[in-house]
């Protein structure tokens, strides 16, 4: 059990242990300072209370996702790292693999309850801003070979008081090369269909690309801007917390073999009225704002692979497309000579 004041050797510096800041399933995340002086950091390290109860083949599982975010994070250069967390060192601490990240503002997952507890919303505008830098973080991960395969607000971390995003937790990536189905990964309530049901019906297999990143952001779009998750996001969720991995199979079999409405009618409308609500509080929002947000939702959405963006300049386009039209909404009424 880690104490606050214990010393990390790592490869680059020795660290001390400030205050614990988050726990997951096999990881621990605390404030640290270098010993050697220098910008605190959050030293991800393995929770070595919940490894010793698990089973060795958990034990390997939870070794290799840590191993393969240090080394997914030390391949990045130092400009690649706008929009996705810095690794400042990384290491070994009783024979697991151990980081120490770039102490940012914490994650958007409890900000985003925080503005609800205070009955506050986001903002459109920021939440298009936020998308766009989510999508360039995706762009850089897709561009170095990997795909994140668990993007959802608890693994995106806010900084400068809230105006940048970065992308963190890798270790459930896998790289694109790999086109074989794959094991579940990732977190039933952001997962694109083709994450969630395995493919051709095979138990426990599943295909997925870069295009499955580009699904969770059109939840997290979704999220953003009307405050709740998606309808389809929360039957996923429940249906794996019941059966597990063969939930999926019930829900196909609720819905006759197909698969549940990833968007419904109504949803796509209170997207809208938030959306164009908050951007344009007067009313003036275009035709042409209004087509595009809801076409970026849509295509983001899309329920199979290919209905999505074939890249994150896709979405780029798109994304300007939607500020363009506000633009136009937003500019003063001429009077007539």
């Amino acid at each position: 059990m880690y104490q606050a004041g214990d010393i990390i050797a790592l490869t680059a510096s020795a660290w001390r242990l400030r205050a614990p800041l988050a726990a997951s399933s096999y990881g621990v995340l605390w404030q640290a300072e270098s010993c050697s002086g220098g910008a605190p950091a959050a030293l991800k390290l393995v929770n070595v209370e919940q490894m010793t109860l698990a089973l060795p083949p958990q034990r390997a599982c939870w070794t290799r996702c840590a191993a393969l975010e240090t080394g997914i994070l030390r391949s990045l250069q130092p400009w690649d790292r706008r929009h996705i967390v810095a690794l400042l060192d990384s290491g070994e601490h009783l024979g697991q693999p151990a980081l120490a990240l770039e102490l940012l503002d914490g994650d958007l997952a409890r900000h985003l309850d925080a503005l609800a507890g205070r009955g506050v919303s986001v903002g459109f505008s920021q939440a298009l801003d936020w998308i766009a830098q989510v999508n360039g973080a995706l762009a850089k991960l897709h561009q170095y070979g990997w795909r994140h395969l668990d993007l959802k607000p608890s693994n995106l971390l806010l900084g400068d008081g809230g105006a940048t995003l970065k992308l963190a937790d890798f270790g459930t990536s896998r790289a694109l090369a790999e086109q074989a189905p794959h094991a579940y990964s990732g977190t039933a309530s952001w997962q694109a269909p083709e994450q969630f049901f395995p493919h051709d019906g095979q138990h426990g297999a599943y295909r997925t690309d870069a295009r499955a990143d580009y699904f969770a952001l059109g939840a997290l779009f979704y999220r953003l801007v009307t405050g709740s998750l998606l309808r389809y996001a929360e039957t996923c969720a429940a249906a794996y917390r019941e059966h597990g991995s063969d939930g999926a199979a019930r829900l196909r079999a609720q819905h006759g073999g197909a698969l549940p409405p990833v968007l419904e009618a109504e949803e796509a409308a209170l997207f809208m009225d938030h959306a164009l609500r908050h951007a344009n509080p007067q009313g003036t929002a275009s035709a042409a704002a209004a087509e595009a947000t809801l076409a970026l939702l849509r295509t983001l959405l899309a329920p199979r692979p290919e209905g999505r963006p074939r890249h994150a300049l896709d979405i780029s386009r798109l994304l300007a497309r939607v500020r363009a039209g506000l633009a136009c909404a937003q500019q003063p009424m001429r009077s007539a000579a």
